[in-house]
């Protein structure tokens, strides 16, 4: 880790799996609004260079494998005893598509290690933390528009694992309340990332279509119009951190396009 500014009002944010993709335009919109982002990912060389394109001063990059309850800890520690530990994004996430009959035990288990044990993990060591150095903080978890429906092709076990953050968003939420800490979930539709540009390939094959066709049918299903970008989730991120949100929490705000309305 790099020696961070510790500016008294300033704030600050893990998020996990922000080497690319969502996380690291998360970390790139906490950081425009004042935030001190902790950038971690299982590729300490991708956080690094996340953390080297963020503005301001006094970011931190780091390795965090999320599935590592010992190592989750001990980073929430550092966090909140250094410069205080105000939020935790647990967006770390991983999809791989097959039909449901041909999906692998190693594949189902490294699916719910990841996007949900993760997630748990994570949340545990954030609150801990939070309630142990007397923050009322906030956690946001990054689930998905396939924790609302379970109508996704070829997704089966990403879908059980997202289906797992939503209950358990709101079991954290209901525990965590008495000390003042919320905990609410983003669920992203069809989001333009290189985990995006993987599926197109994989749907394509498993449709016998092209990737071109896969991408018009998903902006076809988006009702304004086109795919989302990662800035669009991390607004919704941003939201959720911020002082406007202290009153909501256990909730799940779909971010999509309208792709899903519930």
């Amino acid at each position: 880790m790099t020696t961070p500014d510790t500016t008294a009002s300033t704030q600050t944010a893990v998020v996990t799996g922000a080497g690319s993709g969502i996380g690291r335009a998360i970390a790139a919109t906490l950081a425009e609004r004042g935030w001190r982002v902790i950038v971690t990912d299982i590729d300490a060389e991708a956080a690094e260079q996340t953390r080297a394109v963020l503005s301001g001063t006094g970011h931190e990059a780091t390795r965090l494998d999320v599935t590592d309850a010992a190592g989750s800890a001990q980073l929430a520690d550092d966090v909140a005893d250094r410069v205080g530990l105000h939020a935790w994004v647990s967006n770390a996430g991983i999809s791989a598509m097959a039909r449901f009959v041909d999906v692998s035990t190693d594949q189902l288990d490294r699916s719910l290690d990841i996007n949900l044990k993760g997630v748990f993990l994570c949340g545990q060591a954030a609150a801990r933390a939070m309630i142990r150095t007397g923050v009322r903080g906030t956690i946001v978890n990054t689930a998905s528009m396939a924790a609302k429906q379970g109508r996704v092709p070829f997704l089966a076990d990403y879908v059980a694992s997202k289906f797992g953050v939503l209950g358990l968003t709101q079991a954290m939420a209901f525990e965590l309340a008495p000390q003042g800490i919320t905990v609410n979930s983003v669920c992203p539709g069809f989001v333009a990332t290189p985990m995006q540009t993987r599926e197109l390939e994989w749907e394509a094959l498993l449709t016998g279509t092209t990737a071109d066709g896969v991408r018009k049918s998903w902006v076809d299903a988006t009702p304004l119009g086109r795919l989302q970008t990662p800035d669009d989730v991390a607004r919704a991120v941003a939201f959720l951190v911020s002082e406007d949100a202290r009153f909501i929490t256990g909730e799940a705000l779909s971010v999509n396009g309208g792709a899903y309305m519930d």
